[in-house]
């Protein structure tokens, strides 16, 4: 049976796509499950950086006709295997989006579950992954440019008949209007990650900060993920959206995000979702 291919996307850069990617990965491979992430964020690649890895080949050699995919299978954290992109601009431009597809065949065909991180915009480096996935997961802040710009990721993939399962919303907290931001989307809201200030800023948060609240998040979806991938059956309109009252009740959620008046945000918060009151 081939392994089931999803495409982390957002429309803005900064978002936590890479954080995403990599512990739903970690969450996945605990589980059992052989685990591929993919840096096909071909401008801004940063996931070998990002777990400082010391890689051999690249997605961009592959792309550029230099490596063969086992040449650039890396060993990642968690078990996790990784290819990892580069940074420099040459790779960039030498490059060809085009053989994404047959990547990510051959990686379908040796792993369960085959990640890809994607770039920011609407350009087609980011298009080709949408198209190739058997299911999309959104990523975002409750940034509203950030809210805005994976609107129109959203907007990309049905025109290219991509399967939207759902959005991840990353840095919430106590006061952030997650109602108002999931009535945004037509797909399903899966989860909310906390803006959790105790996690390390090393990655994966499942491994260098195992106890914090956003990897106990990342940790729910990935088991809500792992059906939604593995079994025809499921429905993601029937998984509950992965929340905790505990991880917002933090003395840091009671200070205002930026730009809100603290006076008026008391009047009219009612929690996160709207269920924490």
């Amino acid at each position: 049976m081939a392994g089931y291919v999803c495409t982390i996307a957002g429309g803005k850069g900064g978002v936590g796509k890479t954080t995403t990617a990599v512990n739903i990965g970690v969450g996945l491979q605990e589980m059992g499950h052989d685990v591929v992430v993919v840096d096909a964020d071909l401008g801004m690649a940063n996931l070998g950086a990002m777990l400082d890895i010391e890689h051999d080949g690249s997605l961009h050699e592959i792309l550029a006709g230099e490596a063969a995919v086992s040449e650039a299978l890396t060993d990642g954290p968690g078990g996790v295997t990784v290819i990892p992109g580069e940074q420099r601009l040459e790779a960039f431009a030498d490059a060809d989006p085009a053989k994404l597809r047959k990547v990510i065949k051959t990686l379908r065909n040796a792993y369960d579950a085959v990640l890809i991180d994607t770039g920011a915009g609407l350009s087609h480096d980011v298009a080709v992954p949408l198209g190739l996935a058997d299911g999309i997961v959104l990523v975002t802040t409750p940034d509203d440019v950030a809210v805005g710009d994976t609107v129109k990721t959203a907007e990309l993939a049905d025109r290219i008949d991509g399967t939207v399962l759902g959005t991840i919303i990353n840095r919430v907290t106590a006061r952030t209007d997650v109602e108002a931001i999931e009535q945004r989307f037509t797909a399903p809201l899966l989860a909310v990650v906390p803006d959790d200030k105790q996690a390390t800023a090393a990655e994966p948060l499942l491994l260098e900060a195992p106890d914090s609240n956003a990897a106990d998040a990342f940790r729910r979806v990935a088991d809500t993920m792992e059906p939604l991938f593995f079994d025809e059956q499921a429905d993601v309109n029937d998984v509950d959206v992965v929340v905790q009252e505990s991880w917002f009740v933090d003395e840091s959620d009671t200070e205002p995000e930026d730009g809100e008046d603290e006076t008026d945000e008391e009047e009219d918060s009612g929690g996160v979702f709207g269920l924490f009151s």
